[in-house]
């Protein structure tokens, strides 16, 4: 099976005989109900394969679509005047390139159907020529935009700025958002000569920004109706890639069954809509069926800048922001504001929907899958436990590999180290004891919750009917309770954990259950004293 990894031309993966996963009753769907449309995914979802499917259909390449759903569907095959834009090549850090990019696309446009010289601006030429083509061909005009967000996304956040002819400092998000704002607006002024937009990206900025002035595209982002438009289901995975899972699994010694499980918590999760239908990584699954080996395929392949600044000044945590039930207008129908960055963590695939409440209309946000949960959680790390002895990657494997085979006394003594290691004084928030305990608590958070990565299960302050644990940790051969207390003592740990009764729940588990306490101390800011007991 060959598999279209870095391919998004749907020609090319039909002609050349790559697996293509049939989304076309969907496509056929789509085109036959409505007219201008936006569509928010994470990136390398196959939003730019989708964008040249709908170029190939609406350009009568009937031969392309032979012996997929929509051969049986479509009987016409009209060809209609096609205008295709793709915004991912281009490096919109520098001043005057969104022009430039625009103006070539639109110049390309006219050296077909011709121009007026008394269309000046960008705006008006579009409208000129989009008009020229539905006159010239009879069939009105198809645009699609990929990655539509892009020139905003690369300077989102940033100082970049210029000094234009009248000597004003103009940042150049502001300039990119006006100039967008306004080369949209043509679609409101075009309806009729329009027969379907698409614009797809990563997020979706407010009416009073990019899409002010020009007829609201309808946004199936969460309609359960598209949730599987990009993207791999349950049911297709079993379907069309049922021979690489038994080489997969071979390759793991396991059952195919098994190895379903293994490829459903690395890289399933993501939910796009109340319906919750499961749906898959597609670039980390081709990546793993391809090399045969489940890795952080997708989170490996790019973080976004404009991600990490966002973090760089939000006052929220992420343990803060994981696991907790949100209204949509929270994450969804929003203006893009760099002091709020949960809407730009969910649409960009950091986080997703894990449960919808009908009676309030709010959803539950966490991580969609463990290659997610790692990877965001270790750029979160490297950049808030910023040891001088290790990485925090590192450290947490060999923790791991501590933990795993029952080793305590190593695995304390190396926290220990590792907590010492960290120059606390950089964190200016650390300047009273409040700020110390929630440093400390958040501290562990990502230290227990990357290790938990690897586990067969981590609960972190886990609510019993005797009271909340701090951690417990679960292994194949081993169960950890750990409770932190914090300028207390090690023995106060161990009592609650005894007091409350956190181990009966594994009372006739055949594990061994290993109960920890710890003491920071406030002061030297690492672990003062620790103790265990079986």
């Amino acid at each position: 099976m060959k598999y279209p990894i870095g391919i998004q031309s749907f020609d090319r993966i039909r002609q050349e005989g790559y697996v293509y996963v049939d989304k076309t009753a969907l496509i056929y769907d789509l085109v036959c109900n409505g007219t201008i449309y936006f569509l928010s995914r994470p990136r390398r979802f196959g939003k730019s394969l989708l964008i040249s499917t709908l170029k190939h259909y609406f350009l009568g390449h009937k031969e392309l679509f032979e012996g997929l759903a929509i051969d049986a569907q479509e009987k016409e095959w009209i060809v209609y005047p096609v205008f295709h834009m793709d915004f991912n090549g281009g490096n919109f850090t520098k001043q005057g390139e969104l022009a430039k990019t625009l103006t070539d696309y639109v110049g390309e446009w006219e050296q077909i159907f011709g121009s007026n010289e008394r269309e000046t601006t960008l705006g008006a030429r579009f409208k000129g020529v989009i008009r020229r083509a539905h006159e010239q061909t009879g069939q009105r005009v198809v645009v699609l935009i990929d990655e539509y967000d892009k020139p905003i996304l690369d300077v989102l956040d940033t100082e970049v700025s210029f000094v234009d002819e009248s000597g004003n400092r103009i940042r150049l998000e502001d300039e990119h958002r006006n100039i967008l704002k306004g080369f949209y607006s043509t679609f409101k002024a075009a309806d009729a000569d329009l027969r379907f937009v698409m614009l797809t990206g990563v997020t979706k900025f407010s009416q009073v920004s990019v899409f002010s002035g020009f007829n609201q595209p309808k946004d199936i982002s969460m309609d359960k109706r598209y949730e599987a438009l990009c993207g791999i289901t349950q049911e297709e995975l079993e379907e069309v890639f049922a021979e690489p899972i038994r080489e997969m699994a071979e390759e793991f010694n396991v059952e195919a069954e098994e190895m379903k499980k293994m490829l459903k918590l690395q890289y399933d999760g993501y939910h796009f809509s109340p319906a919750m239908q499961d749906i898959y990584n597609p670039f980390s699954l081709l990546n793993a069926f391809d090399m045969k080996m489940l890795r952080d395929y997708w989170f490996a392949s790019g973080t976004p800048t404009y991600l990490i600044r966002l973090l760089g000044h939000n006052n929220e945590q992420i343990n803060e922001l994981t696991g907790k039930y949100y209204d949509a207008s929270e994450f969804i129908d929003y203006k893009a504001d760099v002091e709020r960055s949960l809407p730009m963590i969910y649409q960009s695939g950091y986080l997703t929907i894990k449960d919808y409440d009908e009676t309030t209309y709010s959803f539950l946000l966490d991580f969609p899958n463990n290659e997610v949960r790692k990877g965001f959680l270790s750029l979160i790390a490297s950049n808030y436990l910023k040891s001088s002895e290790d990485t925090p990657e590192s450290w947490v494997r060999d923790s791991f590999r501590q933990l795993n085979r029952g080793e305590v006394v190593p695995f304390c003594e190396s926290l220990t180290a590792f907590l010492a290691s960290i120059p606390y004084d950089s964190h200016e928030a650390l300047k009273d004891i409040k700020a110390t305990e929630k440093h400390f608590q958040y501290t562990f958070y990502l230290i227990l919750r990357l290790i938990g990565v690897y586990c067969q299960a981590i609960k972190v302050e886990d609510r019993q009917s005797y009271g909340r644990v701090d951690c417990t940790l679960e292994m194949k051969e081993y169960v950890y309770i750990l409770e932190f207390k914090m300028d207390g003592s090690a023995d106060e740990a161990l009592q609650q954990i005894e007091a409350k009764g956190y181990a009966k729940p594994y009372a006739t588990d055949p594990r061994q259950v290993i109960r920890i306490g710890m003491n920071f101390s406030s002061e030297t800011r690492t672990i003062a004293e620790w103790k265990s007991e079986i």
